[in-house]
């Protein structure tokens, strides 16, 4: 766990060259005394940000509120991360983890929610945190993760502002921990944390696990932010569509894409699938190092993760020069017929897997209409059987939410075995691989890949497409294109 450097002995503010916190780095050289003495003197107070509570603020102490009634008498842990390593002392742009985020709003690096028992029976919540730099101690320039280097922490009172809670500095979290003997950990995401509870004993499994149930399902602010993030999805295929007449490579639509989610978003949920031609046949093909070919399909797979960290999950596949042959179509038409199938068995009561069932049913018998499914529909739909699986290897949905397959440590039975309830958020995304070197494929048909993608919102009578204002049809697809270049054009 990381601490501040303590000043010397004397309470001075100097620091010894040899003091520098954190291993150096192989470039790194150590600073002469003079400069330490001298950065360490003549600073002004900084200016802080003035930051107001987040939205739907008490959503989240509401939260934290539930997670206090699941663990009662037991410490609650839940750490922000760490960066994780890119490549040697290089790291990722740093993401809090997932479970915190939903439980805090926001973090930064190193940080700790603990949900501490109370002799009432319920807990007190308290962000374990880096303080405001101190500009009197060197750590602020001789260490990598100082202010000089990464920039200012948000500091204790403006956390405690933004998220209702209790802030605290980082350095009293160890004895907090010292003082109980049963606890639950969310491991696996800050190293130091898993170290300093490695004598919490408690049912570590139970709080991941229920941590994903609780986010199940949607509470009005998670579908707002996952509206923005739809709607934000869409704005980057629009830019994608405007930038394909003078687009060369898979790589360009990536670009173009990933413009409009660092500006207008955090970044994108995950790594952007581009796939022209024959690549849209491998399903999370992301080198996108491919050309595009007039008469070839375009399947882009993207979305934008808000500054909230909620994000969308989109497919599309585009006619690259505005028109689906008609081979293309035939196939096209399928999926968009499985997806309209999949998307009507998005009811409350109905199994989380009776839209795949809808949508493969479809592409089964669409199988079969073409010569290409070996046997009939109703036996390759057979548990036993399962031929058309060849073509469509995937299923059709997912949770989404913070994580982009939300809720993956939910107990089985919840989830992707549980009903689908009121305030779910899912995709629905059938699609058809046509391997280009399939000899059980017509060949006019080798290489076309196919998958149509929406986010929905399971509601009372049925749920809401929150990427509909991408269109999906192939006439109304053909007709967006046209728009977005005749308008570019003008």
């Amino acid at each position: 766990m990381r601490y501040d450097r303590p000043v010397s002995e004397e309470g001075t503010d100097q620091v010894r060259a040899d003091e520098r916190p954190g291993p150096p780095a192989k470039h790194d050289r150590k600073p002469p005394q003079a400069l330490l003495d001298f950065m360490v003197s003549g600073w002004e107070v900084p200016e802080s940000a003035d930051l107001g509570p987040i939205s739907g603020l008490e959503l989240y102490q509401a939260r934290r509120q539930a997670l206090s009634k699941r663990f009662p008498g037991l410490l609650v842990v839940v750490p922000s991360g760490v960066p994780k390593t890119r490549a040697n002392d290089t790291e990722f742009r740093f993401r809090p983890a997932t479970d915190f985020l939903y439980l805090v709003g926001d973090g930064e690096t190193d940080e700790v929610l603990v949900l501490e028992p109370d002799p009432g029976g319920g807990h007190r919540a308290c962000l374990y945190a880096e303080p405001e730099s101190d500009f009197k101690t060197a750590g602020f320039f001789t260490d990598r993760s100082g202010a000089f280097w990464v920039g200012p922490r948000q500091g204790l009172r403006a956390a405690a502002a933004r998220f209702g809670v209790e802030a605290r500095p980082l350095t009293e979290l160890e004895h907090v921990l010292r003082a109980h003997d049963r606890g639950v950990v969310l491991r696996g995401v800050d190293p130091a944390v898993d170290r300093a509870t490695q004598d919490l004993a408690g049912p570590d499994e139970e709080l991941t696990s229920h941590l994903s149930e609780m986010r199940l399902r949607k509470d009005h602010l998670e579908v707002d932010l996952l509206q923005e993030a739809a709607d934000l999805t869409a704005q980057g295929f629009e830019d994608v569509v405007r930038a394909l007449p003078d687009s060369q490579t898979e790589r360009d639509v990536e670009v173009a894409f990933f413009s409009r989610a660092r500006t207008a978003g955090n970044d994108t949920g995950y790594s952007t699938i581009a796939a022209a031609g024959g690549h849209a046949t491998i399903m999370h093909w992301s080198h996108n190092t491919g050309q595009l070919r007039p008469g070839d399909l375009l399947l882009l797979d993207a979305g934008v993760e808000t500054k909230r960290y909620y994000t969308a999950d989109v497919t599309r596949t585009l006619p690259i020069n505005g028109r689906f042959t008609p081979e293309q179509r035939r196939v096209y038409e399928l999926v968009w017929r499985a997806q309209q199938a999949g998307i009507a068995a998005v009811r409350p009561g109905n199994d989380f897997q009776e839209p795949n069932r809808a949508a493969q049913r479809v592409l089964a018998h669409g199988l079969e209409e073409m010569g290409i499914l070996p046997v009939p529909a109703e036996e390759s739909l057979r548990a036993d059987s399962q031929l058309h699986r060849r073509y469509s290897i995937h299923g059709v949905s997912h949770m989404l939410g913070l994580d982009v397959h939300d809720c993956a440590k939910a107990r089985e039975e919840l989830y992707p075995e549980g009903k689908l309830e009121v305030g779910m958020v899912l995709t629905v995304e059938p699609g058809l691989y046509f391997q280009p070197h399939d000899s059980t494929v017509p060949e006019s048909l080798r290489g076309i890949g196919v998958r149509i993608e929406d986010d929905v919102v399971v509601t009372q009578d049925g749920c809401r497409i929150l990427s509909a204002q991408i269109p999906t049809h192939p006439d109304e697809v053909e007709g967006w294109i046209a728009d977005l270049w005749s308008r570019r054009r003008d």
